[in-house]
């Protein structure tokens, strides 16, 4: 079985023993970030640091100048890894390891575009807006994401691509000093919080024959008892998000942001794949990270598993957890797979971000026998040795 590690540039950049270590976990493949979002990152092997910050979301390599003069939203650049290439750089040494390079791009969660270009930012049914979800559904914003998915995603010396956060972002979001948690919000209500009202999604509404007013004054009713905390909020399940999502705005109402949401986004995904296919040449696979409840959204966006197969050459789903959560996420899309089709398992593999690494064989194992041919393990340059001796272990007693 085919086995992907994650890995951020400045993994291997200064480090000239990061890329045979990472060979040796019985990876064939490692999943490089080229275009990123901020973060703040442990190195616990790296022999110049232990913590990079990434300031803010950047491409980790030189952008066309030609293809973004004058634009705007455009990609920024990075300023915290050594290089003007760091991905070229990591790539060619991971490359020289023997491993088969793809790109990982995140394209539709960025904070600092949100703080300097406010109107391009997903507007709740309150007014409020959230400068690290883009709204897809803007002409601007949609050309800036599948521009960048063709750049980010091709690089030299690239086999192939994962695109992360290729469709809508939301309220949840891993924020500095974070206090929302006050009032927890189930899925249904995380749904209602998220729901966009800037001027491109009130013409999307009007189009489909709905006022854009009441449909805001619903959600904002819906959410009423979840803020007194007269109404229970439902657990994970995806068919259960969505009947409660019903229930508290109606069927209609649903249907409205439904209708429109899934369009939007099915026509970002098939054009993003569109791009990147353009932007190839030869065998170049195209993977997005995705769930299959189309209402839901973030860094594994919400798709129609039936769809999103006919562009994408697969998908790579959140495979972290029990047994029941791999059954609900990879057996829609096994129906609609087909010889060409790739459904890559994710696990989490660093037991201090909620990983489980000592139970990778059977968890793995488990999910191939759902539908799933290849597994991608989060992350390799974030786990500690006790957690990467755990997936060499793993991988050396899978098929």
């Amino acid at each position: 079985m085919k086995a992907s590690a994650f890995v951020y540039p400045w993994d291997v950049v200064g480090d000239p023993d990061a890329a045979r270590r990472i060979a040796d976990l019985g990876v064939q493949q490692v999943t490089l970030a080229s275009a990123y979002h901020s973060t703040r990152a442990l190195t616990p092997r790296h022999p110049r640091h232990r913590i990079v910050t990434a300031r803010h979301a950047a491409v980790l390599y030189p952008p066309d100048p030609d293809r973004w003069a004058g634009r705007a939203p455009r990609p920024y650049e990075q300023s915290w890894v050594d290089g003007a290439d760091p991905y070229g750089a990591a790539a060619g040494a991971l490359a020289d390891a023997g491993l088969e390079v793809h790109s990982w791009v995140v394209l539709a969660h960025n904070s600092r575009m949100g703080d300097e270009l406010p109107h391009t930012s997903v507007r709740n049914a309150y007014g409020d807006r959230y400068p690290w979800a883009p709204c897809i559904a803007r002409p601007e914003v949609r050309a800036y994401v599948v521009d960048l998915a063709a750049e980010a995603a091709v690089r030299p010396g690239t086999r192939g691509t994962e695109l992360e956060s290729c469709g809508w972002y939301g309220v949840t979001h891993l924020h500095a000093h974070d206090k929302i948690g006050g009032v927890p919000l189930g899925g249904a209500a995380q749904y209602l919080m998220s729901l966009c009202f800037c001027d491109s999604c009130h013409a999307g509404y009007a189009s489909l024959g709905a006022d854009p007013e009441e449909l805001r004054q619903a959600v904002r009713r819906a959410l009423r008892p979840i803020w007194s905390g007269e109404a229970a909020q439902g657990g994970g399940d995806r068919a259960a998000e969505w009947a409660e999502v019903e229930k508290l705005l109606g069927a209609d109402h649903a249907a409205t942001f439904a209708t429109w949401r899934d369009r939007v986004a099915a026509e970002l995904q098939r054009d993003a794949v569109a791009a990147v296919r353009g932007a190839a040449s030869g065998e170049f696979q195209v993977l997005l990270h995705a769930d299959p409840a189309p209402h839901r959204f973030g860094a594994n966006v919400g798709v129609d598993p039936a769809g999103i197969l006919r562009h994408a050459d697969g998908v790579v789903l959140p495979c972290t957890g029990n047994d029941a959560g791999r059954v609900d996420v990879l057996t829609p899309f096994v129906p609609h797979k087909t010889e060409r089709t790739t459904l890559a398992a994710n696990f989490t593999v660093v037991a201090g971000m909620g990983g489980s690494p000592g139970t990778l064989e059977a968890d793995a194992t488990h999910a191939v026998g759902l539908g799933a041919d290849e597994i991608r393990l989060y992350h390799a340059g974030l786990a500690s040795d006790a957690d990467l001796a755990a997936v060499r272990t793993a991988l050396e007693r899978l098929p």
